[in-house]
């Protein structure tokens, strides 16, 4: 492998235990690979260059497990992450695999599981809190519907609200330093699921009682699925300041949520993100919520995740050297971006309806034939992606 590509701590790239974990299990087909123990898991990311590792509770403690058996899966995890350095950056809460999930956790039509759920929530904050995780990711996978009057989604949206102001009302009252992520997704396995994109979470945050407590971990598959451009979703969290996280992996178009290891699906869309994190300054985890091909044993599993950082490391200096370009430079300029970071009125209103310039005089027909030079500009980026450049 090529040194320059060789990922190291210092590139926070990170994975979730049920990422390397899973089984190959889906809808057809049973699982493909034996249980792979989480201590495992973390000896071997650290091995490949990761610096954390996340978890859902149930990832890391069976569900149902007594407190003795609970205790030995926290001490064997710590002991591996004690042993390799690796930390926990964030960690989640599966509101989502068992039966009494089927109607969800946090807007489930029955009170009582909306209680267990954010008990089952807390319960793993506490832990999350001691494990160190600045960051505590919400996935609702089962909150939705798929029969219009099975789910008023007015109430529901109501009861979401009062789930995550309770969250943040039990943080702040603990005083532990973590925020919130809330990972949107427009369905699967809900057939509708609340919260779909990263504008609607953007906008739900915004009605809560600590706003900035709670921001986005938006997910490559997840938009894409819902016909989105990924890279300017989350250009959008960096505006309004909400990127707490990412899920980096691959997608191929509008279907179901493949989570192919990073890089793989759409090539031009993923240069983009990194093109873009890169350029933004963002300083959180690379993590990756990919999932290893049922195809694959172990070797390919490990394969796989290695891949998707070097996929990220490549696409980093490809995006690198198109910024650095002479060339590009100056097709920047040809297409006047630098008149887009120019305030439109920075003479305030006066001076626009004062000038006569701006729609008096303004020859519309001499702007309409301004050509924008993007061609160019876009092939100079294909030609540093594909490595002609």
């Amino acid at each position: 492998m090529t040194e320059r590509f060789t990922p190291t701590p210092d590139h926070k790239f990170s994975f979730g235990l049920w990422t390397v974990g899973w089984q190959g299990r889906d809808p057809f087909g049973d699982a493909t690979r034996p249980h792979l123990d989480p201590a495992d898991s973390v000896r071997r990311l650290a091995e490949l260059g990761a610096y954390g590792v996340t978890f859902h509770d149930d990832d890391l403690i069976p569900f149902g497990a007594s407190e003795t058996e609970r205790e030995s899966h926290i001490k064997r995890f710590r002991q591996a992450l004690d042993a390799t350095g690796l930390i926990v950056p964030m960690a989640t809460t599966n509101l989502f695999t068992h039966p009494v999930f089927k109607d969800g956790g946090f807007t489930a039509n029955d009170r009582d599981v909306r209680r267990y759920a954010l008990r089952k929530v807390i319960r793993n904050i506490d832990l999350a809190a001691e494990l160190g995780a600045k960051t505590y990711v919400a996935w609702g996978g089962r909150e939705g519907a798929e029969s219009g009057a099975a789910k008023d989604v007015r109430v529901a949206l109501d009861r979401m609200k009062e789930a995550f102001d309770l969250l943040g009302d039990y943080v702040t009252e603990q005083g532990y330093d973590l925020r919130f992520a809330i990972e949107p997704k427009p369905n699967e396995p809900r057939g509708d699921i609340l919260l779909p994109t990263v504008g609607h979470a953007l906008a739900f945050i915004e009605r809560l009682e600590r706003p900035e407590l709670y921001g986005v971990n938006p997910e490559v598959g997840h938009e894409q699925m819902a016909g989105l451009n990924f890279p300017h979703s989350i250009a959008q969290a960096l505006w309004a300041d909400k990127l707490f996280h990412i899920d980096l992996n691959g997608q191929s178009g509008i279907k179901y949520d493949q989570d192919l290891r990073f890089g793989a699906g759409d090539l031009r869309s993923a240069f983009w993100l990194v093109d873009l994190l890169e350029s933004a300054g963002y300083d959180g985890p690379r993590h990756f919520d990919f999932k290893p091909p049922r195809t694959e044993d172990f070797d390919g599993v490990w394969e796989s995740a290695a891949g998707c950082m070097r996929n990220y490391l490549i696409l980093k200096e490809r995006a690198e050297a198109f910024r650095s370009d002479p060339e590009v430079v100056d097709a920047l300029r040809a297409s006047r971006l630098d008149e887009l970071a120019r305030p439109t009125a920075e003479d305030g209103l006066a001076g626009l309806l004062a000038d006569r310039g701006a729609f008096e005089d303004f020859d519309v027909d001499a702007a309409a034939e301004r050509g924008m030079a993007f061609e160019r500009l876009d092939q100079l980026a294909m030609d540093h992606l594909l490595g002609v450049r």
